[in-house]
């Protein structure tokens, strides 16, 4: 049996048809808003002169900002610095830790990285 489906967009302020979806971001957040072609017009419009003064952040930046360090990764780095410690290595009890010091961790223990 064969079907067909059809998705009709509302405008999410007047409730007549919408041409579009509108996605924005403001305070942190993510929004999108289906509206006509004569509200996203009137939204861009109220917008420009914010836009036309703000800049740009790049998805990488956006990306890099959000990103933390899980309760995992914390507790990988426990381990490092205890095993360095037990193997007589100098690690500093905060901050990153050299590179070879986490290599040999992995070497000696088969601890995926």
């Amino acid at each position: 049996m064969a079907q067909k489906v059809t998705v009709t967009l509302e405008d999410d302020l007047d409730g007549g048809p919408a041409a579009e979806t509108v996605r924005f971001s403001f305070g942190g957040a993510d929004y999108e808003i289906d509206l006509s072609k004569k509200n996203a017009s009137a939204l861009r419009k109220r917008l420009a002169p914010y836009i036309e003064h703000a800049r740009k952040v790049s998805r990488a930046a956006q990306s890099h900002r959000a990103a933390g360090r899980t309760a995992a990764s914390r507790q990988r780095s426990g381990d490092i610095r205890a095993w360095a410690k037990a193997q007589g290595l100098a690690v500093s009890e905060r901050g990153r830790m050299p590179a070879s010091v986490i290599e040999q961790y992995h070497a000696a223990t088969g601890n995926a990285r």
